[in-house]
């Protein structure tokens, strides 16, 4: 679950793809912008892969309902920052983010308390049994992507960037959105918290052991549900603060959007090895990276790109790039 610290390799990748493709871009300014709109697209997805990958390193749950708190997330966020036109109409930015954190911190609280009712009637019924998780978690998603459609009604909805968050900084050639460049900043803290909490406190300690020996972590005394309910309620509030963030990105949501991530993070998930969050991390970055970088170079294969990618790392590493050891 932690980044392997002496396994330099799977860390040239991100720099080592991104110089590769210089030359084909030709233009450093070009290349520069698209490196950084794809970090940022990278980080926004890590954020979202990261609450899967909890889920599944230490429950061993294959949540295919995950999109479900993303557009959650999203849809909540346009309510919430509906209510504060005065301040995201502010060309001032930090009037921009004191509307935006809010609405991050409701859609995560939503996400999570949802989270908790999916984990206790959809997720627990089926531990130990993939083939079931897959169906049901499908299937709780369809709901819940029905149940939005009831709340706030089946058509798209904008999402608008604050005012202050709009426009491009330039960097000698090169515009550079104000707003890819805070993703970049929420997702570094977003994985400085996580490796911070699962390598420095108690419940990070009991998350490592879990994955490492349930029975252990149950024979000393702590109660291993109680440990997966809270993972699985902090991996939804983090689908939920994804999917903030992915709807700015986008700047509309639709209550499919969920859905039409998800393969882009179970592609994460297999590259960063099934668990591991420091892989995760790289698996996004490399997917946010090449997402750009194809879309500008070969726009016809850009569907698939990221499909590519995976194969090529799995024929490197048929693990993926951190294989957290007990799988």
């Amino acid at each position: 679950m932690k980044l392997g610290a002496l396994d330099w390799k799977p860390l040239a990748l991100v720099p080592l793809l991104a110089l590769v493709v210089l030359p084909f871009i030709g233009s450093p300014s070009t290349w520069l912008t698209l490196t950084v709109a794809g970090l940022a697209m990278g980080m926004i997805v890590f954020i979202i892969a990261s609450g899967l990958t909890l889920i599944f390193g230490l429950m061993d749950v294959l949540n295919f309902g995950h999109g479900v708190f993303i557009a959650l997330g999203a849809f909540v966020a346009t309510s919430v920052l509906g209510l504060m036109g005065d301040w995201t109409g502010s060309g001032e930015l930090w009037r921009n983010l004191a509307a935006v954190l809010p609405a991050m911190l409701v859609a995560m609280l939503v996400a999570g308390a949802v989270g908790i009712a999916f984990e206790r009637w959809l997720v627990r019924p089926v531990y130990g049994n993939h083939l079931k998780q897959i169906l049901i978690t499908m299937g709780g998603m369809i709901i819940g992507e029905e149940l939005i459609k009831v709340v706030w009604g089946p058509q798209q909805i904008p999402l608008p960037l604050p005012m202050g968050m709009r426009g491009s900084l330039l960097v000698g050639d090169a515009a550079i959105e104000k707003y890819r460049l805070v993703a970049v900043v929420v997702g570094l803290a977003v994985f400085a918290a996580l490796v911070w909490v699962l390598a420095r406190t108690k419940v990070g300690l009991l998350i490592r052991a879990g994955v490492q020996d349930r029975e252990m972590v149950e024979a000393l005394g702590y109660r291993i549900r109680r440990l997966f309910v809270g993972v699985f309620v902090a991996g939804s509030a983090l689908a939920g603060l994804g999917g903030v963030m992915w709807g700015l990105y986008q700047q509309s949501v639709v209550p499919q959007m969920g859905g039409q991530v998800t393969i882009l993070i179970f592609i994460v998930l297999i590259i960063g090895g099934l668990g591991s969050t420091g892989g995760a991390l790289i698996g996004a970055l490399l997917v946010g990276l090449m997402a750009n970088y194809t879309g500008f170079l070969l726009p016809k294969v850009a569907l698939f790109s990221n499909i590519a990618l995976m194969v090529a790392i799995l024929l490197w590493r048929p693990r993926g790039v951190y294989p957290v050891t007990s799988r």
